[in-house]
Order: structure tokens, then sequence, then C-alpha cells
């Protein structure tokens, strides 16, 4: 099991502060409006404004919110136009790391994001020297309590699940992408709740972090790429084991 999950798992556990999400919010519309600028405003036409639309809506983001990114991203209103760019690094011990930005100045994203490796510990890198140890993939992350492994067994495989894995209190399902939402219909349809259901980059390798300062120090570069404005997600490719990550969070 991946480590970066399962540190995502417990800061969702500890939940959310306001300030978070207002910037969860944030980026949501962000991504919304490519969404919309890049395939219209139909989500039947547009499956990406589609997924970015049910993103939002697990995000509990308001419905005005989500129809005000739309409008701006078709030009109903006014707004700003985003480039998307990823940016390919490493943190200490060698730890791969992917990072998805939306920004309306490339120049200026890509010396902060630099400066955001440089400054702790880590260094940013040429394109294409990690994205290869990542594969594109959609997870879908269910309570524990909702289903059995042979309820989302039979759920799931059918419509296109890979995998399905213990997460300790949550299920998650692992597909490929274009299989993501027929999966999580047919969960629903099932009457099995879904928690979250996203595209995400999955680590074909991983780097143990046996010692807590290096969690630490790991951990840091992901927290500060993370705070950055324009960074809409970062993957990286280390495990963390239980006992180090909570100590890291003790």
């Amino acid at each position: 099991m991946s480590g970066h999950s399962k540190w995502h798992s417990i800061k969702h556990a500890k939940g959310a502060a306001d300030a978070a999400r207002g910037k969860a919010f944030a980026r949501l519309a962000r991504q919304i409006e490519v969404a919309a600028r890049a395939g219209g405003s139909d989500v039947d036409a547009n499956p990406g404004l589609r997924a970015m639309i049910q993103k939002a809506r697990d995000a509990s983001m308001p419905k005005d919110n989500i129809e005000r990114a739309i409008k701006r991203g078709t030009g109903e209103l006014e707004g700003v136009t985003y480039e998307s760019i990823t940016y390919e690094g490493y943190a200490t011990n060698g730890v791969a790391v992917y990072v998805e930005v939306l920004t309306d100045n490339r120049n200026r994203t890509g010396s902060e994001i630099k400066n955001v490796f440089t400054r702790n510990g880590g260094s940013l890198a040429e394109p294409g020297a990690v994205a290869w140890q990542f594969e594109r993939k959609g997870v879908i992350a269910l309570d524990k309590s909702v289903a059995s492994e042979d309820d989302l067994m039979l759920a799931t495989l059918d419509a296109g699940a890979e995998d399905i894995e213990d997460l300790g209190d949550t299920w998650q399902v692992t597909t490929p992408p274009s299989d993501l939402h027929t999966v999580r219909d047919a969960l629903e349809a099932g009457g099995i709740a879904v928690t979250s259901a996203d595209l995400t980059m999955l680590a074909t390798t991983a780097v143990e972090l046996s010692e807590t300062s290096s969690a630490k120090n790991v951990l840091r570069v992901i927290d500060a790429l993370e705070e950055h404005d324009d960074v809409q997600n970062v993957y990286a490719n280390f495990d963390i084991p239980d006992d180090v990550l909570q100590a890291v969070y003790a």
C-alpha cells in the first residue's frame, strides 16, 4: 500500500480546516474552468467537466461556485485563462515527485516551484525524469462499513475495476482512467455509497522511508508544494510504514 495514500488518509481523518477548505474550492474552481473551456459546458459531451463537477460535489463545493466556474470557463463570465503544466523533481532520499499546476503565468510559477523544491532540500528535474514512475488511474474510496470485499468485487469487476485494496478504515478500488465513472455508477446502482472518486497518478515503484526524520523531510517538500496556490496535485513514490507515519504526526 502506498505510504502517500496512508498519509492523505490521516490528513483527511483529521478534518479540513476552513482555510484548507477554501483553498480546495479555489483549486476545484480552476479545474472546472479549464475543463469547461476545453470541452464546453455540456457534461454529456465533456467527460472531463463531468469528472470535475463530481469531484467538486464530493468535496461539498456549493452549487453556485460550480456554476460560476463553468461560466468563467465558457466565457459567460469574465475570468483568467489558465495553462496546465507539470513539473517533475525529487524530494530528499531520492523520492520522485510529480506536480500538476494551473497557472496564468508560466515563468512566475516555474521559478516559484523550483524555489519550493530547493528551499526544502529537493530539486527540480527535467521533463520526463520521473513521470515514467507513475501511471494514470481512477481511484474510488469507500468507507469500510458500506460493503464487504465480496460485495465490491461483484459490483465492480465486470464494470472494469482492476483492484480492490484494504486501507484499514476504507476500501480503495482502482480502475483504468476511462472506466472510473462506469465503476462508480455500478457501485451506486448497487446501493454502495462512494466517499470519493478521482483520476490520480499512482507510483509503480516505491521508496520506503523507515526513519521518522526521513519521512518528515520528504513530507516537508510535499506540504510546501501543496501550499502553493497554483499547485493542483502532488504525487510522490514514497512508502511510509504505519508506525513511522504515526510518529510523524504524534
